[in-house]
C-alpha cells in the first residue's frame, strides 16, 4: 500500500538579500548627492524673482561675509585676484566668470569686482537663489 505524503510544494522568494541591496543603494545615492553639489563655499545669495541657468563649466568667483576670494574653490587673496582671474580666463578661453557675493555684503565689493571685470573684458554673471 502506497502512503501519501500530504507535502506540496510552496514557490518563495527569498528575500533577505534584498534589504542588504536596499541598504547599499541608500548609501550609494546618499555620498552622491553629496559629491553633487558644485559649490562647497556656503553663502546667502541675493533673491530674484526669475532666474537663469548657465553652464556649469564657467569660472566662478566667490566671496564670503568676511572677503574671503575664491576662484573656483581656491582662495585668492584680493590682491591677487585680478592677476588669476587673467589666467584662468585666458587658459580656458571662457570671458564668463559666475560671481557668488552673499547678500549682506555692501555693494561696493561688489562694485570692485565688476571694476575689476571691466578692466580685463570679461563678463560677470551674478549667481542669486529663486
Amino acid at each position: 500500500m502506497a502512503i501519501k505524503r500530504n507535502r506540496r510544494f510552496q514557490a518563495e522568494i527569498p528575500t533577505s538579500s534584498m534589504s542588504d541591496i536596499m541598504f547599499f543603494l541608500f548609501l550609494f545615492f546618499l555620498i552622491i548627492s553629496t559629491l553633487a553639489n558644485p559649490n562647497v563655499i556656503k553663502l546667502t545669495l541675493p533673491k530674484a524673482s526669475s532666474n537663469e541657468t548657465t553652464n556649469k563649466d564657467h569660472l566662478t568667483l566667490s566671496v564670503t561675509e568676511d572677503k574671503v576670494y575664491f576662484v573656483n574653490k581656491v582662495e585668492v587673496p584680493f590682491d591677487q585676484l585680478e592677476q588669476t582671474l587673467y589666467e584662468k580666463t585666458t587658459a580656458s578661453n571662457d570671458k564668463i566668470v559666475v560671481v557668488r557675493v552673499p547678500a549682506e555684503n555692501k555693494v561696493q565689493d561688489l562694485i570692485d569686482l565688476m571694476q575689476m571685470g571691466v578692466k580685463l573684458k570679461l563678463n560677470f554673471v551674478i549667481a542669486t537663489e529663486k
